[in-house]
C-alpha cells in the first residue's frame, strides 16, 4: 500500500541529472499522428516557447546540467527530446521513428550524440527512444503496442546488457510508455493501470506492489509524463491529485504548465532526455 501519512514518509534524496532539451522554435501541429493532435486547432508557438522556458529554468534551478540540441526547420515535434534516443553507460541508442513525419529526427539527434562524445548505436528496429524505454534501477521497462517495435527490446538488451521487461500499451492516448509510467527513483514508479494489457498489468503489480496508481483525470493531463531526480518531481501543473500522492510519499512535486505542448501530445518528460554517462 502507498503511504498516506506524510510524517511516516521515507526521506527522499535528489541526485544530479544531466538532460538534453530542444527549444520549440518551430513547434506547431500540422499533421496528426496521435489522438492529442488536431491540425484544425490553432497553436501558439510563442506560448509554447514561454512554457518550455519555464521548464528549462526549473531544471536549472534544481541544479540540472541542461544541454540543448538545435531545433530543425520542418521538424515541429523535435521539442519532444525524450523520443530522440536512449542514453546509458555513455552509449546512445538512436531512435528510428514510426511515422515518416518524424523520421528525420533520428539522424538529427544521433548527430548531436556523436558531437557530444557518446558511443552512438544506430538502430536496426523501430523505436522511439526514452519515450518507450524507462530505466528503473538496473532494469529497463520497454513499451510496445503503438510506436516502438518489440524487436527493439532485444536490441536494447544486447546493447546495454540490462534486463528488459516488455510492457504492452493498449490505450492510443497513452501511446508511449512515458505517458503511462513515471519513474520516481531507482525502486519506485507511478502508473495508470488501464493503459496496459492484462498481462503487462500483472507484471507491474508483481514488480511494484507499492507503486502510486494515478487517476484517469491526472493521466489525461499527461501527469505521468514527469521527470524526477529522486526527490523533486516535475509534473503537469493540472495533475493535482498526483501532486498530493507524491507529497504523501515523501516527494516534492513541482507543477509546470505545458498546455500548449500538450496539443502535440507531449509533456514534461517528452521534453526531457536523460544523458547517463
Amino acid at each position: 500500500m502507498t503511504l498516506t501519512d506524510t510524517s511516516a514518509a521515507p526521506v527522499r534524496v535528489p541526485s544530479a541529472r544531466t538532460v538534453l532539451m530542444c527549444r520549440p522554435t518551430h513547434f506547431t501541429v500540422v499533421y496528426r499522428i496521435n489522438p492529442w493532435m488536431d491540425p484544425a486547432l490553432p497553436t501558439d508557438t510563442a506560448l509554447a516557447v514561454r512554457q518550455w522556458e519555464t521548464l528549462y529554468q526549473t531544471y536549472l534551478d534544481l541544479g540540472f546540467d541542461v544541454k540543448l540540441v538545435d531545433p530543425v526547420v520542418g521538424l515541429p515535434d523535435m521539442v519532444y527530446a525524450a523520443n530522440g534516443g536512449f542514453v546509458l553507460d555513455g552509449i546512445a541508442y538512436g531512435a528510428s521513428f514510426t511515422h515518416p513525419e518524424r523520421q528525420p529526427e533520428g539522424p538529427a539527434y544521433m548527430d548531436w550524440f556523436r558531437g557530444a562524445g557518446f558511443d552512438v548505436r544506430e538502430p536496426a528496429n523501430i523505436n522511439e527512444g526514452e519515450g518507450d524505454f524507462l530505466l528503473v534501477g538496473d532494469v529497463i521497462l520497454a513499451g510496445t503496442g503503438f510506436r516502438s517495435a518489440s524487436d527493439s527490446h532485444a536490441e536494447l538488451a544486447d546493447i546495454f546488457g540490462r534486463p528488459v521487461i516488455t510492457l504492452e500499451l493498449v490505450n492510443p492516448s497513452f501511446y508511449h510508455l512515458d505517458t503511462a509510467i513515471a519513474v520516481l527513483d531507482e525502486r519506485n514508479i507511478a502508473y495508470l493501470p488501464s493503459a496496459f494489457s492484462a498481462v503487462s498489468l500483472a507484471i507491474l503489480e508483481q514488480r511494484y506492489p507499492d507503486a502510486i496508481l494515478v487517476t484517469e483525470t491526472d493521466a489525461a493531463f499527461l501527469g505521468l509524463n514527469s521527470f524526477s531526480d529522486g526527490y523533486n518531481v516535475v509534473i503537469a501543473a493540472r495533475a493535482t491529485d498526483f501532486e498530493r500522492q507524491l507529497r504523501e510519499n515523501g516527494y516534492n512535486p513541482i507543477g509546470v504548465d505545458l498546455s500548449e505542448l500538450l496539443l502535440g501530445g507531449g509533456g514534461v518528460k517528452c521534453c526531457t532526455l536523460e544523458l547517463r554517462s
